[in-house]
């Protein structure tokens, strides 16, 4: 069909390509059946900064979140999405928000109606479909990333002080109230102690509960302290630490948002006693895996609050992150820095595993299809364990719309944050997951580590409310801005020891490649922010994404691609043990913009003016490709959304080289390249 594209001057072509909710065109779950099902290998610990199960088989997690009410779904819909993220090659789940008030079912309340004035146990329906969910997944080689405290609301039947003002998870306040700690490890022993009929465990003692977090998104350093009760006592507690320091303490109320030397110091105290109790209590449960604080990467304070005790470091980021309405709409491979990396990278310790709990350019960025490869780029590069993308799901329904449709996301209410059926993002999965998991591109010849001086232990700007993200620390350290892409780095703190090539410090400035172009010290990973353009290269995995048809053709290493689409992202994987030169079964996807039919918005691209309907549509990606291949007998199969084969595209072997074109005949986002 033909469609005029707003935003633009020109027509192009688009196709319906909705991704069922409850199946996938391609299954590559047979290239994971040795890790069926998720536990086999003992429990995951940590050597180093790498996690280890605990016979001795190296963990890396391809993962996605579910949110809210979408870890509470029936069993059949257990079954179901189990066995569509491993055909997607996703082998972790995060559990996040299980906890939110506003969501029906969570974890305190399957249906809504009752009146509930307390959050002191958990409802025996929800348990029991998170039970049979967890054991769907685990059963698909699908292991768990456990949220604790997400997005709780601590209620008046809780015995807590001022529940109505409370925020949700009693931010920050949870990290040093008594009663809040208190309900906090009662949570944590009912979840933990609960033993699930579906695996015959409790939930910790299964090998397939991988992580746990201990509070998501909370800290004493980001958030104003204002509310009584809990102001008053963070007073008492602070007077009784500045009397065991000698440091004088003026009669007048304290002003917790005016962050002296003092006060740093001593949220940094009260920081580290908080994880330090959370850790012993766990541990006194019988909790073996590996644990974390919080995910920020708000500031190396934090960091060094954590640093010592906790076993791995974790952090999130974002780019474009619309309103309900707005957004930048700018593509990040054109920045100068990416600032996600960079925010990443700010997090990453060297000599502890790191964890990427949540990331996303959110829809509808038009130019979103870059991130998944990206992401995987760098965490291969980088030596990164883990990502889970924000997120899969906030719902736990059949998501079919009126028309029959299945819409990019539309919950409102919670931003544009749902992947589970966007081409331009899960649809990228089979190899993002691929490269990941199998390890295709190689890890940073060079380490770098940024040494952060005593002095800098400060991190935070003085505020008065909230820190915004984009004043934050992370984007105060200059060394940061090119280094994620060029070598293996990130931060070492004082006191601490990590084996690194060079050390240097956060002031020193990144080399500044004049064309724009920067590259990974392993040769396989390039990004030119001055042309758009990025490439990832490897025996196994091949792509060129960004604005590939404003530019000349890319030549990598036997694959040369020639675009006449504008924006386009182009994988080729390899799904047998060969390489791409002599593989005798590849899949091929080209993508590029993807949206819902109808879907309206401003001149720019940065205002949605109508979410639009279903069937979700794809841009025709027309590229020719010219692979070398030692097989003379391959075809190319255009795959639909309900697996059929739609086609056989006409291609040409030659002289070593298979060549054809996508977008003419039989046009799709996926093909099979395989040996007749």
């Amino acid at each position: 069909m033909k469609l005029d594209l707003p935003g633009t001057e020109q027509t192009t072509q688009w196709i319906p390509y909705t991704l069922a909710w409850d199946d996938a065109p391609l299954d590559l779950a047979f290239l994971y059946e040795n890790e069926k099902p998720a536990g086999k290998h003992g429990f995951l610990t940590v050597k180093g900064d790498k996690f280890v199960f605990e016979n001795g088989q190296e963990a890396k997690f391809w993962g996605t979140l579910f949110n809210s009410s979408a870890n509470f779904p029936t069993h059949d819909y257990s079954e179901k999405v189990a066995r569509r993220l491993a055909k997607f090659g996703v082998n972790m789940v995060r559990t996040h928000q299980m906890d939110a008030e506003w969501a029906a079912p969570n974890i305190f309340q399957c249906t809504r109606g009752r009146l509930r004035d307390n959050s002191l146990s958990f409802d025996p329906e929800s348990m029991d479909r998170l039970d049979y969910l967890i054991h769907c997944l685990k059963k698909e080689g699908i292991y768990i990333y456990l949220d604790l405290l997400s997005h709780r609301s601590f209620k008046s039947g809780d015995g807590v002080d001022n529940a109505a003002e409370l925020p949700e998870s009693g931010k920050p306040y949870s990290n040093f109230d008594r009663r809040l700690i208190e309900l906090q490890k009662k949570f944590n022993r009912d979840l933990l102690t609960h033993v699930n009929p579906y695996t015959g465990l409790a939930y910790k003692d299964d090998p397939a509960i991988v992580l746990m977090e201990f509070a998501n998104e909370n800290d004493l350093f980001f958030f104003t302290r204002n509310l009584e009760p809990y102001r008053t006592r963070l007073e008492i507690i602070y007077r009784e630490w500045a009397a065991s320091k000698t440091i004088t303490v003026p009669a007048d109320q304290v002003d917790f948002n005016t962050l002296t030397e003092p006060i740093l110091q001593f949220l940094h105290h009260l920081q580290k006693k908080y994880y330090e109790e959370m850790t012993a209590d766990l541990r006194q449960l019988g909790v073996k895996v590996p644990l974390t604080g919080s995910n920020w990467s708000l500031g190396t304070l934090h960091q060094a609050s954590a640093a010592g005790d906790l076993d791995f470091a974790d952090s999130h980021a974002y780019w474009d992150m619309w309103s309900d309405r707005y957004g930048n709409n700018r593509p990040l491979i054109g920045e100068r820095c990416d600032y996600m990396l960079k925010d990443l990278s700010h997090r990453r310790l060297l000599d502890k595993p790191f964890f990427v709990s949540e990331w996303d350019v959110t829809w509808p960025n038009e130019w979103r299809a870059t991130n998944p490869m990206s992401m995987a780029a760098a965490a291969s590069f980088q030596g990164w364990n883990g990502l889970s993308i924000h997120t899969y799901r906030y719902r736990a329904t059949t998501p079919v719309d009126g028309m029959g449709g299945v819409l990019l996301n539309g919950v409102g209410y919670r931003l544009n944050f749902d992947t589970f059926n966007d081409p331009a993002k899960f649809g990228l999965f089979y190899h993002a997951a691929l490269m990941f998991r199998r390890g295709d591109i190689e890890v940073g010849k060079k380490s770098v580590a940024i040494q952060v001086t005593p002095e800098k232990i400060d991190s935070l700007p003085k505020s008065d409310g909230p820190i915004c993200r984009l004043s934050s620390a992370q984007y105060q350290v200059p060394a940061l801005e090119l280094l994620t892409e060029q070598h293996r780095c990130g931060l070492l703190l004082p006191g601490h020891t990590a084996q690194a090539d060079t050390v240097i410090s956060t002031e020193a400035l990144p080399e500044e490649p004049s064309d724009g172009m920067i590259k990974s010290d392993n040769g396989q990973v390039f990004r030119n922010w001055k042309k758009k353009l990025c490439g990832i290269d490897t025996p196994c995995t091949k792509s060129v994404y960004g604005f590939v048809g404003e530019n000349e053709p890319v030549q990598l290493d036997g694959l040369k691609v020639t675009a006449q689409t504008p924006f386009a992202v182009v994988a080729i994987s390899s799904l047998t043990d060969e390489p791409i030169r002599s593989s005798r079964n590849l899949l091929l996807t080209t993508v590029g913009r993807a949206d819902n039919s109808g879907a309206r918005y401003n001149e720019a691209h940065t205002e949605r003016l109508d979410i639009g309907h279903g069937p979700v549509l794809i841009e025709v990606i027309h590229v020719k490709i010219e692979l070398t291949t030692t097989q003379s007998t391959l075809q190319v199969l255009s795959i639909d959304p309900e697996r059929l084969v739609t086609g056989i595209v006409p291609a040409k072997h030659e002289n070593g080289k298979l060549t054809f074109e996508t977008g003419k005949l039989y046009p799709s986002m996926y093909y099979l390249i395989q040996i007749t």
